[in-house]
């Protein structure tokens, strides 16, 4: 990857909100969402042009996780990182704050969602915590996001939930960890986990199919997910097992061949220390990007040999979305890179970009 380096210079004005000093311009167009936290402790999210630019910002009342992005591009739903009850919706087109919402009381966001095809609902992973399921709370965008419903998630920790293109068919990656908010990030049941990838049809509301590893990947909660162009759903985990285990933390999913792990080097995996933090696909459906902050990697997989064909070492590297022929990708430490540039920003993103644009054109 040949990275030529420059900077946007930014500034925090009394609001603590940042301000933009640098190269976007009004005609600059949306195409990237993310989260961040600022040098004087506060949290936002930012939407970002094509060259990595900040377009505006919006304070959050914590650190933020990723953002569901309505299918005709004009708006976001920014979610709380677990064990947050925070969401935003963002007006993309008029850059501004629309809302916030909350879930029930006796539910919390895991960080991610995604809308109906139409636009008229949507679907974000919570955690029942005093009963030790999960679900996807159901939300009415013409009625303000009021909450209308949840449907089961087949196990514990739902994590990232997709859409499939079949615009029906939902994928949640069940971590299988126990949480609960009197215990704020410290995971309960290590011993005993269970995570699994559950297919659900949303407009039925019923689980299709529940589909776990074998026995001994249980301690690798799987987390991240993105649905290649033949249709497999490829996705990361995180191992809570000994850190002197070899674990694959890479695998495709279909309904005909249940989860498989892909198999690649010892020496590929140990350098992405246990630890998927992102995973994307690319525009035209042939390559998967997986990032891992901790080991401060980047694998590029080829969709239909399952083979990695590229390695990146950027620090602190996580999120990652789909850009031009390859992708962008945001770093803990500022840095927006792409194919042939890097941008640096005086914020540490968070774990997740999400594109505006997830396909190419037909």
């Amino acid at each position: 990857m040949a990275i030529d380096r420059r900077s946007l210079l930014l500034g925090l004005g009394a609001s603590g909100v940042l301000s933009v000093t640098g190269f976007a311009t009004a005609k600059s167009e949306p195409a990237f969402v993310a989260c961040y936290g600022a040098p004087d402790g506060t949290f936002g999210a930012a939407v970002l042009d094509e060259d990595a630019n900040i377009l505006f910002t919006e304070r959050l009342d914590a650190r933020g996780h990723d953002a569901a992005i309505s299918g005709d591009g004009r708006t976001a739903v920014v979610f709380a990182r677990r064990p947050g009850r925070f969401a935003m919706v963002l007006d993309l087109i008029g850059r501004r704050r629309l809302r916030a919402f909350a879930p029930p009381e006796n539910r919390h966001f895991y960080g991610h969602g995604f809308f109906s095809t139409d636009g008229r609902l949507l679907f974000a992973t919570e955690n029942d915590f005093e009963n030790e399921r999960g679900v996807l709370g159901v939300y009415d965008v013409s009625a303000g996001y009021a909450r209308i419903g949840e449907i089961e998630t087949g196990g514990i920790g739902p994590h990232e939930a997709i859409l499939m293109s079949d615009g029906r068919t939902a994928i949640v990656a069940n971590g299988g960890i126990v949480t609960h908010p009197d215990y704020p990030r410290q995971k309960l049941n290590l011993a005993t986990m269970a995570p699994s990838i559950c297919v659900i049809d949303i407009n039925a509301g019923e689980v299709l199919e529940t589909a776990s590893l074998s026995a001994q990947f249980r301690q690798l909660s799987l987390r991240h997910m993105a649905e290649a162009g033949d249709g497999g759903i490829w996705f990361g985990g995180q191992y809570e097992g000994a850190e002197s285990d070899h674990v694959p933390l890479v695998g495709c999913f279909n309904r005909d061949a249940g989860p498989v792990l892909v198999r690649a080097s010892e020496t590929l995996y140990r350098g992405m220390s246990q630890y998927i933090g992102s995973v994307a696909v690319s525009l035209d459906g042939t390559r998967i990007a997986t990032t891992s902050p901790r080991g401060g990697q980047v694998i590029i997989w080829d969709a239909i040999t399952r083979e990695p064909i590229e390695t990146h070492a950027i620090p602190d590297v996580c999120g990652v979305a789909p850009k031009g022929e390859g992708f962008a990708l945001s770093d803990g430490q500022g840095g927006v890179h792409s194919q042939t540039t890097m941008i640096d920003h005086v914020v540490a993103w968070d774990n997740h970009l999400e594109a505006l644009v997830t396909s190419a054109p037909t």
